[in-house]
């Protein structure tokens, strides 16, 4: 694992970090869709597109997954990432990448509705896996321009999409090299589980990243796995933060996150 500069993410992101700035380049974030072999219909994620996104250039990809009452909007809606991109695009502080916001809940009626706790949907969150890897992960690699390899690939999201990250991205070693859990709520496995062979993790892995606030009635989930990990010596980031399960920690998240992949 490459070395990381924890100096850099020990505060929180600058004021301003989340609001648009006058006279910078933007990127695109818009809607696209995908047939799914594994739900077998079409679903919808979001994508942004970064400022001056050309087909004459190769983009890493970080796939960005949201909560169990959220759906491929979620990020968009609550935390505005293009804005946050957009400021650290300008500030020069990413590598190039696109971002793809997917619908986690691999199911025909795929809408946060109802019951969220539905065993249907709770295994839609399972069965999203083979979404991932068998559909919407071809689908980016087909229709723009971006780079193959697990070197050039991130997975990374809040609560429940923490835990997806975590449960997906590990057993996938062999399909990303970046991976990143916030606040990762309970359907994250047990570190037994997740990290088998912490040798082999830690050979393949750039960045595993760890973080929760300090408030959060989750974070004894992150506490075990950080445990494990350190235990093992499995090198990873752990980031506990001010705040609560909520939208300026997962902000401040994908701020500091963003700017350590692919590097």
């Amino acid at each position: 694992m490459s070395s990381i500069d924890h100096d850099s993410i020990r505060n929180a992101a600058p004021l301003g970090f989340d609001q648009n700035r006058e006279d910078i380049a933007r990127g695109k974030i818009e809607s696209i869709e995908y047939f799914s072999t594994t739900v077998g219909c079409k679903r919808k994620a979001m994508i942004y597109l970064p400022p001056g996104y050309s087909e004459d250039f190769s983009y890493n990809v970080l796939y960005l997954l949201h909560g169990i009452g959220g759906d491929e909007e979620e990020w968009y809606k609550h935390a505005g990432p293009q804005v946050i991109l957009d400021n650290l695009y300008a500030d020069r502080k990413l590598a190039p990448m696109i971002v793809v916001l997917p619908n986690g809940r691999a199911m025909a009626n795929d809408r946060a509705v109802g019951d969220l706790f539905d065993s249907d949907k709770l295994k839609a969150f399972e069965d999203f896996e083979s979404d991932l890897l068998q559909d919407l992960i071809p689908y980016i690699e087909s229709n723009y321009s971006v780079q193959i390899g697990r070197e050039k690939r991130a997975l990374a999201g809040l609560s429940m999409g923490g835990g997806q990250s975590l449960n997906i991205g590990l057993a996938n070693l062999d399909r990303f090299a970046w991976i990143g859990g916030f606040s990762s709520a309970p359907n994250t496995k047990e570190p037994e589980l997740l990290v088998p062979n912490p040798e082999e993790a830690s050979a393949k892995l750039s960045l595993l990243w760890l973080s929760c606030g300090v408030l959060d009635n989750l974070k004894h989930v992150s506490d075990r796995t950080h445990a494990y990990l350190e235990r093992n010596n499995v090198p990873h980031i752990w980031y506990e933060e001010s705040g609560d399960h909520d939208w300026p920690v997962w902000k401040n998240d994908l701020y500091h996150f963003s700017q350590l992949i692919f590097r």
